[in-house]
């Protein structure tokens, strides 16, 4: 399985950025997806996911109402939607996914593969 994700970039507070994750070796329309983020000097935290069998989504309190986790099952990508973005919504950002919903997806242990991270900067 591979996880490959872009789309990060420096863009200014307030600002929009739509980040994807393309996958191979796994299908997201039966396999659970999320993107998780890691500051500087932090540890990695949860931003959101989307479970595998309705599309039914979950996200953070601290992205609520400014980001969206979507997926194109034709296209087999991940996707992130992020408005309103804030300077401390600066990290890299990790797609990530597992073959099914799991109660914790917010815990990182719990997802089985992993992108290798983009990073999007927010400049104040």
């Amino acid at each position: 399985v591979q996880l490959q994700a872009s789309g990060g970039g420096l863009v200014q507070a307030g600002g929009s950025l739509r980040l994807s994750c393309a996958a191979s070796g796994l299908t997201f329309s039966s396999s659970s997806g999320a993107w998780f983020r890691q500051a500087p000097g932090k540890e990695r935290e949860f931003v959101a996911a989307i479970r595998e069998s309705n599309g039914a989504t979950r996200s953070s309190d601290l992205v609520k109402g400014r980001f969206t986790i979507s997926r194109d099952n034709a296209k087999n990508t991940l996707y992130l939607q992020m408005t309103s973005l804030k300077p401390e919504d600066t990290a890299v950002y990790y797609c990530a996914a597992r073959n099914h919903w799991s109660v914790r997806y917010y815990d990182m242990e719990y997802w089985n593969y992993w992108g290798k991270g983009t990073l999007v900067t927010v400049s104040s």
